[in-house]
């Protein structure tokens, strides 16, 4: 089933730098095979803080018709005849059918390839600099499959790949629960590659994203950021990410990243997309009503609900289910702060604050600040404010002025 499309959406959009590892390329007719190449992770610096932001619907493919919509797409044809691929791209491969985009890959011999799949892109009918660009996705399970969801420059023609810079929003291979995101380019002195991975269960669907603006391209799996690269100010050749992209996806087979070792005996297999959207992002300084969040504290551990089984705390080194807080608009400009279907209590500064309130009332009322280096503070409805304690403690609601321990970062 579809998720239902809102045309304006709330999220926090704080940026961070992380450093990853280095492991995907991409399917083009004018590059080389896959290399190990790294764009050095060190040599990309963190960046500023951005404010809170609106998701403003500009492009979309809700995959709801009964073919591919040829005023959006255009389907590729034939073998790119890069990266050892073993699939030849024809349109039959490619069908529109219960609100999916289906792709199917099968054993099939034609135009000397062993295999058929389905490649479509949006070059000459649309393309987007800067935004959130996300697709929800169903992936093969299949050894030798390589379903990608990606971007390249539009320049492509001109300049060649790749100058004219290439983001790998979603690629995975093979049966691994492995997702990897990647960005290309040419670094001065030749191609160079940034990225890292996370893991899901690719076999389900998922939210698959990258939010990209003049400072970084972040990437996130249903809403959870897992790597960052910088590109402010064109540090390290990165100007080819100021200029227009166009949308790519499709479904290869065999090839240098995936290896050639193909499991005849699960073909035909499928990608299916649910929906394809293109957002601008809006900044603004509001909460992220909406929206399922993390707050980092000072400390640089993440606040945790408990499971609501105990007071809370701000020590938690990674962000999982119960460090995961859903925005609520409680009216009157307040938040309630949901985890784990329970609500955050301030316990109206009387003692350390919980997670396990069914219903909210007064004291489960937050009033949020927007700080002017682009961490926020929570500020109960007994006019104090929530405190990590900076991690040494169970979190309170009693201060009466917000400062670093009373300031968390939001998505971070």
């Amino acid at each position: 089933m579809k998720k239902p499309l809102s045309i304006f959406l709330k999220r926090a959009g704080i940026v961070l730098a992380l450093a990853g590892v280095v492991y995907s390329c991409k399917k083009d007719a004018s590059r080389p095979p896959v290399t190990q190449d790294a764009a050095k992770p060190a040599d990309l610096p963190p960046v500023t803080a951005k404010p809170l932001s609106t998701l403003q619907l500009v492009w979309s493919d809700e995959f709801n018709g009964t073919s591919v919509d040829g005023s959006k797409w255009n389907i590729d044809v034939g073998n790119p005849n890069v990266n050892n691929e073993k699939e030849y791209y024809q349109a039959s491969n490619i069908t529109e059918t219960g609100g999916n985009l289906v792709i199917t890959a099968r054993q099939q011999s034609v135009g000397g390839q062993a295999y058929t799949s389905g490649k479509m892109e949006t070059s000459g009918k649309f393309s987007q600099t800067y935004g959130r660009i996300e697709a929800r996705i169903k992936l093969p399970m299949v050894t030798g499959t390589w379903p990608a969801f990606w971007m390249l420059g539009n320049n492509i023609g001109s300049v060649g790949w790749p100058n004219c810079g290439e983001i790998d929003i979603m690629e995975h291979v093979n049966t691994t629960n492995t997702i990897l995101g990647t960005m290309h380019w040419n670094g001065g002195s030749g191609h160079v590659q940034y990225g890292s991975s996370t893991t899901t269960t690719p076999g389900d669907y998922h939210i698959y994203a990258v939010e990209w603006d003049t400072n970084s391209i972040r990437w996130y799996v249903d809403n959870t950021l897992y790597v960052t690269g910088n590109i402010q100010n064109n540090i390290n050749n990165t100007g080819a990410f100021h200029l227009p992209f166009y949308i790519i996806t499709n479904l290869a087979i065999g090839g240098d990243l995936p290896g050639n070792t193909i499991d005849n005996g699960s073909l035909p297999t499928t990608m299916m997309i649910d929906y394809v959207r293109v957002y601008n992002i809006i900044n603004s300084s509001g909460p992220p009503i909406g929206q399922t969040i993390t707050l980092k504290g000072n400390n640089n551990d993440y606040v945790s609900g408990e499971n609501g089984t105990m007071a809370m705390n701000c020590n938690r080194p990674t962000a999982q289910a119960w460090e995961q807080f859903l925005v609520v608009d409680a009216g009157n400009g307040k938040v309630e702060l949901q985890s784990m279907s329970k609500y955050v209590s301030s316990e109206n500064g009387l003692q350390a604050i919980t997670c396990n309130r069914t219903a909210p009332q007064g004291w489960e009322q937050f009033t949020w600040v927007s700080n002017a280096d682009g961490t926020i503070s929570l500020q109960g409805s007994n006019g104090k404010f929530v405190s990590s304690e900076n991690g040494a403690q169970a979190m309170t609601c009693t201060r009466a002025t917000a400062s670093a321990w009373e300031e968390f970062r939001v998505n971070q």
